[in-house]
């Protein structure tokens, strides 16, 4: 008996939608932090830090985030750690995540006009607390543009997480057209959807880009 695309199968979507977002937020939460110290690492004074930076970036913008979930998931398996797919995912993703987070910001540091930290330096503030107090507020805001249109991205990136096994939107929408023979259908609400999470997020990346643009 063929299944026929109705609310129980509309369900699993959301539940696949769930994963989704879930896994976006784990990304771009974990991959936030890393790639604070990866843009903090990367502007530092030290060479050898700057190059094991330039290094780490390198690997994972210029590596295929598929080839990096296989080598989390099946190569930690290989030397005896298994890790559930979601927790594999997470880990591929937030270092994903951490190298291109921490490239935008590394540039919105560096974009900060010299007299900046100038200034901090000649009123004696602490390294902390120019960081904390005069540098951050300034980048982050000067990367945000980047980081929401990167966010968009992510969102998008996470279809590949099927690989392994895990099933987010674009897994689910894959299962319930085998079921219903019916791939326009469900492909086309599994698209509408994507587009209802990352379409309002495009509009606030480029509402915040023309924003900072009129402020320059």
């Amino acid at each position: 008996m063929d299944v026929v695309f109705g609310f129980k199968e509309f369900v699993f979507l959301l539940i696949g939608l769930k994963w989704t977002v879930l896994l976006s937020l784990i990304a771009f939460t974990g991959g936030g932090i890393v790639g604070l110290l990866v843009a903090l690492a990367r502007t530092a004074r030290s060479t050898a830090l700057r190059r094991s930076m330039i290094l780490y970036i390198a690997v994972f913008q210029g590596t295929p985030l598929l080839m990096q979930l296989f080598v989390v998931y099946y190569g930690l398996g290989l030397v005896g750690i298994q890790l559930p797919a979601w927790v594999a995912v997470a880990i591929a993703f937030t270092l994903n995540a951490s190298a291109f987070l921490g490239d935008i910001w590394r540039g919105a540091i560096e974009a900060l006009p010299r007299g900046q930290t100038d200034a901090a330096t000649a009123l004696g503030l602490p390294m902390l607390s120019q960081l904390r107090d005069v540098i951050l507020p300034q980048a982050l805001r000067i990367a945000q543009p980047a980081t929401v249109g990167y966010m968009v991205q992510l969102i998008k990136g996470t279809s590949l997480a099927a690989i392994v096994g895990f099933i987010e939107l674009a897994r689910a929408g894959q299962i319930v057209s085998s079921q219903t023979f019916a791939p326009i259908l469900v492909f086309g609400v599994v698209g509408a959807i994507y587009f209802a999470l990352c379409w309002p997020l495009s509009l606030y990346s480029a509402r915040l880009e023309a924003k900072f643009a009129a402020a320059r």
